[in-house]
């Protein structure tokens, strides 16, 4: 059931990314899209303050891999999903990603960031919308169609 709704939420972020009526796209496009954020070579998991649980990392391709990851804010009270890539080519490398954030009872919302160059030797992280949420939550994910699992609770 969560990947159906997985499904389903990112063909709505994706049909909203795309341009096409949110009445059409449903309730998880309207929370709002996904936004990549360049980390150069900067670990955006050691220099945050927030909680971050992750899943294990995936290779997404030669010497890139992306990892989801659900998101706690430092008081607590505030949740995100998020996506991260690690390009270690000595090019541009050009990802798309997706994720979830649920608790173990509700969809709170799924979201995409559209294909965007990521840095040689560099990180980027495609986030989701920050939330009020203070139960447990966790994060499904993929970067260009590849699956990268479920994150544990945060």
């Amino acid at each position: 059931m969560r990947v159906t709704r997985m499904v389903a939420g990112l063909t709505a972020a994706v049909t909203a990314t795309l341009g096409l009526s949110l009445a059409t796209a449903g309730s998880a496009a309207a929370a709002g899209g996904g936004s990549w954020h360049a980390y150069g070579n900067t670990n955006p998991i050691t220099s945050s303050s927030s909680t971050w649980r992750c899943a294990s990392t995936v290779p997404v391709a030669t010497d890139v891999s992306a990892q989801v990851c659900a998101i706690r804010s430092p008081g607590g009270g505030a949740v995100q999903g998020a996506v991260i890539v690690r390009n270690n080519r000595s090019s541009l490398y050009s990802v798309q990603a997706a994720m979830d954030l649920a608790t173990s009872s509700a969809s709170l919302g799924s979201w995409a960031c559209p294909s965007s160059g990521v840095g040689a030797t560099s990180w980027s992280v495609c986030f989701g919308p920050t939330l009020s949420q203070s139960g447990p939550v966790n994060s499904v994910g993929e970067a260009n169609d590849v699956n990268l699992g479920v994150s544990p609770n945060v």
